[in-house]
C-alpha cells in the first residue's frame, strides 16, 4: 500500500491540501508559475500553507515554478537554442523533485556491438524498492539496450498510474529518451521514414512509442548522466552487467536481497 502523501499548492487552480496526487496535479498541471511541494504528515503540510510559499519553499527547494512545470519550461528554453536538446538533470535537483515513484533505467554493451543487457531500479516513497535485470541479446547494441530498459521502466510506469501513483523516469541515454519523446511523433506520421537514411531499432521504438503516447501526460522522462553518484542510476548499471552476466533473455526482478552496498562494489559498465 501506498504511503500516504499531503500535497500542499499554495498556487494554482485551486489552493489548499490535497491526500493524493492526481488532484494535486490537476490544480498546477498548465498553470504557469504553480507553486506546490508534498509532505509526509498532515501537521507539516498545514503548517507550510499556513506559512506561505515563499517561507516554505525556501526552507526546501527555492521559490518559483513547481519542479513539474521547471521541467517543461527549461525544455522548451533548450530546445529553442538548441534543437531536440534534452535537459541534465543533477543529483541535487531530482531530490527535490516530489512523487511517488521513480525508476532508473540503464543499459550496457560490452564490446559495442555486442553482449548487450538492461537494469532498471525503482524507488517507492524515498525508499529503494525493486531492482530489474535481463533481455541478455549477445548481438545487441548500447542504444538497444538503453531502449529496451526504458521500454520496461513505462511498462511499470502504466502500472503505477493506475494504483494512483505519479511517475517519474530517469534514463541516462539522451538518444532514448528523445526516441519517444521527440523524433517518433514526426517519423511516426512519414510512415516511420526519415529523411538522410535508415530509422534503427524501430521494432523496440514503436511498441515503446505507442505505450509512452498512451500515459505521457501522467509521467514524467529525465535525463541524468551516468556514473556521476547517482545511487540509482549506478544501481540500474549494475543489473545491466549483471543481466550480461546471467545471459538472462526475460526481465527478472533481482532475486537476492537489496544490499545497496555490496550490489554498487559490483563491476561497472
Amino acid at each position: 500500500m501506498a504511503k500516504s502523501k499531503f500535497y500542499v499548492v499554495w498556487q494554482g487552480k485551486q489552493t489548499g491540501i490535497f491526500t493524493d496526487w492526481e488532484t494535486c496535479r490537476k490544480q498546477v498541471s498548465n498553470v504557469k508559475g504553480a507553486k506546490y511541494k508534498s509532505y509526509a504528515t498532515r501537521a507539516e503540510a498545514e503548517a507550510a500553507f499556513a506559512a506561505g510559499a515563499g517561507q516554505a519553499l525556501s526552507a526546501g527547494r527555492s521559490a518559483g515554478s513547481s519542479p513539474e512545470a521547471n521541467a517543461k519550461s527549461s525544455a522548451k528554453a533548450v530546445s529553442a537554442s538548441k534543437p531536440n536538446s534534452v535537459k541534465t538533470y543533477s543529483a541535487a535537483e531530482i531530490k527535490e523533485l516530489p512523487g511517488d515513484t521513480f525508476i532508473y533505467t540503464d543499459g550496457g554493451c560490452e564490446p559495442n556491438p555486442g553482449e548487450a543487457g538492461s537494469g532498471m531500479a525503482i524507488y517507492r516513497d524515498g525508499k529503494i524498492d525493486e531492482l530489474w535485470y535481463g533481455l541478455y541479446n549477445p548481438n545487441g547494441t548500447n542504444n538497444t539496450a538503453e531502449l529496451n530498459a526504458l521500454h520496461q521502466a513505462l511498462l511499470i510506469a502504466e502500472q503505477e498510474i493506475k494504483l494512483n501513483r505519479s511517475v517519474t523516469v530517469l534514463c541516462d541515454s539522451k538518444y532514448s529518451i528523445q526516441c519517444v519523446t521527440q523524433w517518433a511523433v514526426n517519423w511516426e506520421k512519414k510512415g516511420w521514414t526519415k529523411s538522410g537514411g535508415e530509422i534503427k531499432n524501430l521494432d523496440i521504438i514503436k511498441p515503446m512509442f505507442s505505450l509512452y503516447q498512451s500515459i505521457k501526460d501522467k509521467i514524467t522522462i529525465l535525463h541524468v548522466n551516468g556514473h556521476v553518484g547517482v545511487e540509482g542510476n549506478e544501481l540500474a548499471d549494475r543489473m545491466s552487467i549483471y543481466a550480461m552476466e546471467k545471459h538472462d533473455t526475460d526481465f527478472r526482478k533481482y532475486p537476492k536481497e537489496i544490499n545497496i552496498e555490496s550490489i554498487l562494489a559490483l563491476r561497472t559498465g
